[in-house]
């Protein structure tokens, strides 16, 4: 049997060297191929369109035009594309917003040497986060790993926009308190849900008390990470 076709990724950092770097470790082994490199963020549309990936790789700052950005913008128009986050930063807003937006991983430079059976978890329909984002979304819920390992976690986290049912936290929740979850989770503000849902930011205000009191949650982010859970 011929062997099986390497992953093709296309890597986006604004640090040149780091993007060879990341191409030569994720090459070192022959399961993973890296189609293109760009340093800009602006560039991974283009980039995607040109090369359509099995997975594309971004960094998350960049001057130009965030990886946030440029994944959520790629997301809308491909929203099969497996987006994974490749950052120095476990920044909670980053991590929430990531996943909002349906990205497939969230990792850490520090844990480069890992990156390709990490890739490769996400071929298999997995989303994994690395070790210090995993202990930051268990925080931000309320919940501890049993170790400091990395995670890969089922492909039941992914977007809302596949109309699934709302999660098992959301179960004593009214519909309007659902919808507003949901929201949350997708990363607008009060001021955006007030207008998406035609109520007053106060309402909102209101319905967000309730959810936190409903769920036993502490603020917003933690109603946004629970949401994938």
């Amino acid at each position: 049997m011929s062997a099986p076709s390497p992953l093709s990724v296309v890597i986006v950092d604004d640090d040149e060297f780091v993007a060879q770097s990341l191409r030569t470790i994720l090459e070192a082994r022959g399961s993973v191929r890296v189609a293109a490199l760009g340093t800009k963020g602006a560039e991974a549309a283009a980039l995607f369109n040109e090369h359509r990936p099995d997975i594309m790789l971004l960094d998350i700052r960049m001057p130009d035009l965030s990886g946030l950005a440029a994944g959520e913008a790629i997301l809308a128009a491909h929203p099969k594309a497996r987006i994974v986050f490749l950052t120095t930063f476990a920044d909670d807003d980053y991590i929430v917003r990531a996943l909002a937006i349906g990205a497939r991983g969230y990792l850490i430079k520090q844990e480069a040497r890992g990156l390709a059976e990490a890739l490769h978890s996400v071929m298999e329909g997995q989303i994994v986060l690395g070790s210090d984002v995993t202990d930051r979304v268990s925080a931000l819920i309320g919940q501890r790993p049993a170790n400091g390992a990395g995670a890969a976690f089922d492909d039941s986290l992914s977007h809302p926009d596949n109309s699934q049912a709302a999660p098992a936290f959301a179960e004593g929740l009214t519909q309007r308190e659902r919808d507003i979850a949901e929201l949350i989770a997708e990363g607008f503000d009060n001021r955006e849900i007030a207008q998406t849902l035609f109520l007053s930011e106060g309402t909102v205000r209101n319905h967000i008390s309730a959810i936190l009191q409903k769920c036993g949650l502490r603020n917003r982010t933690q109603i946004a990470i629970a949401w994938w859970r």
